[in-house]
């Protein structure tokens, strides 16, 4: 069973990366600043800079996603109830990067602990409401404002024009590497979490573990949301995308400082938004079923990890 929870958490990783690493350098291939294999070879050395960061910045993170006080004590090292979250939220992470959407780990996580957690013996909801569901509702629309208020700031002092430059395309993949920084810092923890029942991967290995399937996933499975992100939800041109790179890093970075499991799909996609709608070049027509995705994979996770938990039960 602690090989079938290592595995999974693996899966987790690898699938995470796949659809998420890109999200920071979305921008920098939209615009057609860099080619796409730059890009993510910049977002896996970046990301990976933060999953080593992690160890040592995210303790608030690591103590959430371990689900204490969320559900029962006595869950929290039950290998289990360690696999059934691992696999419920690696399978909906597999099927949404196969399909082309950027969803979000953290709304996957929160899921299948949710439903492999009241399966289990119930879940606390005030817990659930206020470290978990709170900061989720919040961020896409903070993300939606601090890109449009960053992007017109920016455009109204001459630090977003619409062509290239060479401080431009410097600053421009300053700010995706920081969004990678911030994305590797944000969801380290919450993966490595669950490898806390793991007696043999504490701390610093099961991270190390996690930052490698990360950058395996991004390198290898991320075309598909790379496509969708890059250029089906907005229009964009260099300085668009560097106001967008900067609203993600400054609200993922604030939040993984402070504890809060936001989601790096969330802030991202809804910093795009934000400079979409200013400019009137948002493409509602795959918005809108991303933003229906975003609404389905915590049920799904929920379901499938309680599914597991359930089965699980029988067989051992």
């Amino acid at each position: 069973m602690l090989l079938l929870i290592t595995l999974a958490v693996i899966v987790v990783a690898y699938a995470n990366g796949a659809n998420a690493n890109f999200k920071g350098v979305a921008s920098l291939f939209g615009s057609g600043t860099t080619s796409y294999r730059t890009a993510v070879n910049w977002a896996a050395l970046t990301t990976a800079a933060g999953c080593v960061a992690a160890m040592s910045m995210t303790v608030g993170l690591l103590k959430a996603f371990s689900g204490k006080g969320l559900v029962p004590d006595a869950l929290i090292a039950q290998p289990l109830f360690l696999f059934a979250v691992a696999a419920g939220a690696g399978a909906t992470g597999l099927l949404a990067t196969r399909i082309g959407f950027p969803v979000s780990t953290t709304h996957m996580l929160t899921g299948a602990l949710l439903g492999a957690g009241w399966i289990a013996g119930g879940v606390d909801l005030d817990k659930l409401w206020d470290s978990f569901i709170k900061p989720l509702l919040l961020s896409p629309v903070l993300a939606v404002l601090a890109g449009s208020v960053i992007y017109l700031v920016l455009k109204t002092l001459r630090l977003a024009p619409a062509h290239r430059t060479r401080t431009l395309d410097a600053l421009h993949f300053l700010s995706a590497g920081a969004v990678c920084f911030a994305r590797g810092v944000n969801d380290t923890p919450k993966m490595a979490a669950l490898l806390l029942g793991v007696g043999w991967l504490h701390g610093s290995t099961g991270m190390i573990l996690i930052a490698v399937a990360m950058a395996a996933g991004g390198l290898v499975s991320a075309r598909q949301v790379a496509e969708t992100l890059a250029h089906k939800i907005t229009g964009m041109n260099p300085g668009q995308g560097f106001a967008a790179n900067l609203a993600t890093a400054v609200l993922v970075t604030t939040a993984s400082i402070h504890g809060l499991p936001v989601s790096t799909t969330h802030v991202s996609v809804g910093a795009l938004l934000g400079i979409g709608i200013t400019t009137r070049q948002a493409k509602w027509r795959t918005v809108i079923p991303v933003l229906a995705a975003w609404v389905i994979t915590l049920p799904l996770s929920a379901v499938v990890a309680g599914c597991l938990f359930t089965l699980g039960r029988h067989l051992f």
